[in-house]
């Protein structure tokens, strides 16, 4: 458990994460009703709508083959943080609609590929591949420290990058 701790550890100020706590603790009553669930497990929470691969090495593959870029976000159910990411993400309309240009993949674990935390395993992390298969060091969130972190704030940058990947791909390929 040692690592957990650690990898969820991250840079929100505690004011943050007590307002957000407050929030989801607020949601979870009235949503059971609102609309059944496509069974979709692959999304675990982050766009049902979208189509997610399994695994990473399938991802790679459907990126290499569709000329699309991959999007990887490395998230922890029981992280507070990845949770609230999670939120603004799924209900961001605009993201979720771009998201249907890239091959996507959630990971609630780490791969062994060293190139998906090029400068460590934090959680949640959001990373760009291209289907050269080259991760994208070149599109980061505002955190020098954590170069690929995205808080929930953080979410129309999250936006504009994803917006980014599919015009370097233009340019590029």
């Amino acid at each position: 458990a040692m690592e957990k701790s650690y990898v969820c550890m991250f840079l929100l100020l505690i004011v943050i994460s007590c307002a957000l706590a407050k929030d989801a603790g607020k949601k979870d009553a009235k949503d059971t009703t609102a609309k059944p669930k496509l069974p979709q497990t692959l999304s675990r929470g982050w766009g049902d709508q979208l189509i997610w691969t399994q695994t990473y090495e399938e991802a790679l593959f459907r990126a290499k083959h569709s000329q699309k870029p991959l999007m990887i976000i490395h998230h922890l159910e029981d992280c507070p943080h990845s949770q609230a990411l999670k939120k603004v993400f799924a209900e961001h309309k605009d993201i979720q609609k771009l998201a249907e240009k890239f091959i996507l993949l959630n990971l609630v674990y780490e791969t062994t590929d060293k190139n998906l935390a090029p400068d460590g395993q934090y959680v949640p992390r959001v990373l760009f591949i291209d289907p050269s298969l080259t991760v994208r060091a070149d599109i980061t969130g505002r955190y020098s420290n954590r170069l690929y972190a995205y808080e929930p704030s953080d979410i129309s940058l999250l936006y504009s990058n994803m917006q980014k990947a599919l015009k370097l791909l233009k340019t590029e390929l």
